[in-house]
């Protein structure tokens, strides 16, 4: 990417500064932009996908698919070429992440637990923006995000939660009975955003998504395996099979477009604007399930838009949010 920083005539190219020890691209930036509204179709194509296949099947077959997808479509550098650091911490980090939140969902004992899990979940964007912060080296970083983190994810507990009729107190009583969903996706949570923010260093440039892609396959499958579940009782229909393969392309072409941006984009300006995925996400859910929004949903994203946006305003304040 370093050598994208100059145009043919050697003269520095105008979209892109450096920051955080890399060139910071506008067009890689907006294209790990495009991954957050991909993702927001995760949710709802997931759970059609789930009602046909089974959680830990339906699981395996998305990530199939779109490992096949990027294979075919972005494929990875050499193995060679791959830093060991970046192939053996990046690649645990993804595989840990996306293993951990199939299986925390799993393992939700009722739609209202599943509910509380994703939540758990949707605390990586905050996680992300306050390591962002921490590592900038700038005085006092984590200290002036830290209203905005506050605010923004207020507003993801009530756009998602208040949508989906979150009972706090039974709530406490599923964690209480059933904690393991919860922790996993907690740690699943700071596992990515830990991904995010430390491993472009280690990459070298060189963007592990496509590779780790399919080892998520793996692990995936062997989760189904070992829960002794089998194939459908009733074969799952033509439009099931479209829905696999949306997932698929939502998913795999989201991570494709997120591996790319925090390579090579602005890490801080992706890290406050993930606070809208699980907002789109709820909203793209809604629409694909027949579902209303709720009040309680728009208060949430007014939320989540004032969270950003102060985020935005100190980062940019303080000349850490580059294009």
């Amino acid at each position: 990417m370093a050598n994208g920083a100059q145009n043919a005539s050697g003269t520095p190219a105008p979209a892109a500064s450096h920051s955080g020890g890399h060139v910071v691209s506008a067009r890689a930036t907006t294209i790990g932009l495009m991954a957050i509204l991909l993702w927001s179709f995760m949710a709802g194509t997931v759970r059609i996908v789930s009602e046909n296949f089974g959680a830990t099947l339906g699981s395996a077959l998305i990530y199939t698919v779109g490992g096949i997808l990027l294979l075919m479509f972005r494929r990875p550098a050499p193995i060679r070429e791959f830093p060991k650091k970046y192939l053996i911490i990046g690649g645990l980090l993804f595989v840990f992440y996306e293993s951990s939140i199939s299986l925390s969902l799993g393992l939700a004992s009722t739609d209202a637990s599943s509910v509380e899990v994703s939540l758990v979940n949707y605390l990586w964007p905050t996680m992300m923006v306050l390591l962002s912060a921490g590592v900038s080296h700038r005085k006092h970083a984590v200290v002036k995000v830290l209203p905005g983190a506050i605010v923004a994810t207020a507003g993801v507990v009530l756009a998602v939660g208040g949508n989906s009729g979150l009972d706090w107190h039974a709530a406490v009583q599923h964690i209480a009975a059933n904690p393991l969903p919860y922790a996993l996706a907690f740690v699943g949570a700071l596992a990515w955003s830990v991904y995010a923010v430390f491993t472009p260093a280690m990459s070298h440039g060189v963007d592990g998504t496509s590779l780790f892609f399919p080892c998520v396959a793996v692990a995936l499958w062997i989760i189904h395996f070992a829960s002794g579940q089998g194939w459908p009782a009733e074969p799952p229909s033509l439009v099931a099979w479209l829905f696999v393969l949306i997932a698929a392309a939502a998913i795999g072409g989201g991570y494709a477009c997120w591996g790319y941006g925090i390579l090579h984009g602005s890490m801080e300006r992706l890290a406050i604007a993930s606070y809208a995925t699980p907002v789109l996400s709820t909203g793209a859910s809604a629409v694909l399930l027949g579902l209303a929004l709720s009040l309680p949903f728009w208060c949430g994203a007014l939320l989540v838009a004032v969270g950003s946006v102060l985020n935005y305003l100190v980062a940019d304040s303080s000349g850490g949010c580059n294009t």
